[in-house]
């Protein structure tokens, strides 16, 4: 069965580029839909009709493998039409602008796009060009630049949201948590648009990392930022790691990848600082030994990566229906 939305839930956005201007009831709706296709995707039939014939287009300009994946299948599960774009042998070889690919793909019939590029800005300039031409095409961004990281963010809030209470997942249940990120946060997307969704929701966010990759303005986000690791950790009820960005990372910032698992690596005896019951996780792809140990990663007692993965097709499915169904005014 298809999810279904009530009036008072109508979905306001045909883009879905950010979450800083998310509201709770927002994230809510998209928490509740994927909680239904998370039911479909447990069925032995896993495909609804939902968006067949629809076309849906990916255009990843930076590799990835667990974004494009999960959104392949997503749109696979929704009985949807794909396109997948493939910057190596597409005609941006040519000379070809990326908004002449995107008016092509639009051409060629694409009602989405799912967009992901080395440089922040590209998903909400392709939007505003398709808002422009009048053209009914739903934009995501899928990761873009330093900037955000919407649809990594909104699966890790359906994770942990269900990790409280499994049949009714909602923003509530976050109200006073503490969750601390650690790492890379100069350079994360991921951790951007977490702290937009996790601060929106009512957590206590704290930030933890080398001072060369936590910045002073991450406390205009609302977030307590530590340089050392265990004042974060205190008392903490979630730990989210982040993979050391090196192919973002144009100098030194870190004295080697020992040092830095060293201070801020996540261990079984790290946890002992958290709170008894306390979970981990990560957006991968990780690298062991270096954010956190490989015992931790594959210790399920602990970790939450493995559904955090298996959250992510659910909510990309729930993305794609909801900007499905916009009819109103409002952007992304």
């Amino acid at each position: 069965m298809t999810p279904t939305l009530t009036p008072p839930q109508k979905w306001q956005r045909r883009h879905v580029l950010s979450l800083q201007d998310f509201t709770v009831a927002e994230l809510d709706i998209v928490l509740q839909t994927a909680l239904s296709f998370q039911e479909v995707l447990n069925r032995r039939t896993k495909k609804v009709p939902t968006l067949q014939a629809r076309v849906v287009a990916n255009l990843f300009f930076e590799n990835s493998t667990r974004t494009r994946n999960s959104f392949e299948l997503a749109a696979k599960r929704l009985s949807a039409d794909i396109l997948n774009f493939s910057p190596g042998t597409s005609a941006l070889n040519k000379g070809e602008t990326i908004l002449d690919t995107a008016k092509t793909l639009w051409a060629m019939g694409a009602e989405f796009m799912v967009i992901r590029h080395q440089q922040s800005g590209v998903p909400q300039t392709i939007a505003a060009e398709m808002d422009r031409l009048g053209a009914q095409v739903a934009v995501l961004n899928a990761g873009d630049g330093l900037h955000e990281h919407p649809s990594q963010a909104l699966l890790d809030l359906f994770t942990l949201c269900q990790l409280y209470d499994p049949h009714q997942p909602r923003c509530a249940l976050l109200q006073g948590k503490k969750i601390a990120i650690v790492g890379d946060i100069r350079h994360s997307r991921v951790a951007r648009s977490n702290l937009y969704s996790l601060k929106t929701a009512g957590a206590d966010v704290h930030l933890a990392g080398p001072p060369t990759l936590l910045p002073l303005e991450f406390a205009e986000y609302g977030a307590t930022l530590h340089w050392t690791l265990e004042p974060a950790l205190a008392d903490a009820d979630i730990v989210m790691t982040l993979r050391l960005q090196r192919e973002r990372m144009d100098q030194h910032l870190i004295p080697s990848l020992r040092e830095y698992h060293r201070q801020f690596g996540m261990t079984h005896e790290r946890l002992r600082l958290c709170k008894p019951h306390v979970h981990l996780m990560h957006p991968g792809p990780v690298n062991r030994g270096v954010e956190l140990s490989s015992a931790l990663l594959d210790d399920p007692q602990f970790s939450l990566v493995h559904q955090q993965v298996s959250s992510g097709v659910a909510v990309r499915m729930a993305l794609l229906y909801l900007m499905g169904t916009y009819h109103g005014a409002k952007g992304g």
